[in-house]
């Protein structure tokens, strides 16, 4: 099956303020964000995506057309942001005095935010969005095929830990920067997750011209292999 570069979107305002944007509208990138895109974009110039997907909300949006060199960006409303509900607008500071806090942090599977979203509902929609992408590359375009997915940190983190195998309940151990690279290649035996929060790494063996055969192997590399 193909692979999928997970993205983040660059740094807004409300990310260096410490604000819980959620899915409030008219939350573009501020100038690092804005900067780092630029830096993220000559990293994926290699790779060659098949598709670039999106969130609808304008940091991904403006995220995705910034890497996607001039090429149409699909928009896929399964890949926005959780709906934090009541929470959404406030400054974290103010959150982490809520009694729920919390249960977000030990027991995530069994949060639903006040008027808002549940993280496992979070879940379910993004790994089916990520699946669906998938198949259909897979038939189109083969199983070597590579597409960029942009996101946010909660639903990336959700995708993440499915691929791991991990429960809900332990997302919160994984970090996802603005700007952050995530690979997650799927098989037809288990997904492998291949890069994590990467913010500087090689990402030319994206477009290998042997990426085919490798996207092609199900079994992990006894004793780790010699890497990519």
């Amino acid at each position: 099956m193909p692979t999928v570069v997970l993205v983040r979107h660059g740094r807004t305002a409300a990310n260096a303020a410490g604000v819980l944007a959620g899915r409030s509208p008219g939350v573009p990138l501020d100038e690092a964000g804005r900067a780092a895109v630029t830096v993220l974009a000559e990293r994926l110039r290699p790779v060659r995506p098949a598709v670039v997907v999106s969130s609808p909300l304008e940091r991904c949006a403006e995220t995705a057309r910034g890497i996607a060199a001039g090429r149409e960006v699909d928009v896929d409303e399964r890949l926005t942001e959780c709906d934090y509900g009541t929470w959404t607008g406030r400054p974290l500071a103010e959150l982490r005095e809520e009694r729920l806090w919390k249960v977000v942090q030990d027991h995530p599977s069994g949060v639903v935010f006040p008027d808002g979203e549940s993280l496992r509902a979070v879940q379910q929609r993004a790994v089916a969005a990520v699946r669906e992408h998938d198949t259909r590359l897979a038939a189109s375009d083969g199983v070597g095929a590579v597409w960029i997915a942009v996101s946010h940190a909660d639903v990336i983190k959700a995708i993440v830990a499915d691929a791991l195998g991990m429960h809900l309940d332990h997302f919160q151990r994984l970090v996802i920067d603005p700007c952050s690279v995530t690979v997650v290649s799927y098989t037809e035996h288990r997904p492998f997750v291949q890069r994590l929060n990467d913010l500087g790494g090689d990402l030319r063996f994206l477009h290998a011209p042997d990426r085919e055969d490798r996207a092609a192997a199900t079994d992990a590399v006894v004793g780790g292999g010699a890497g990519t």
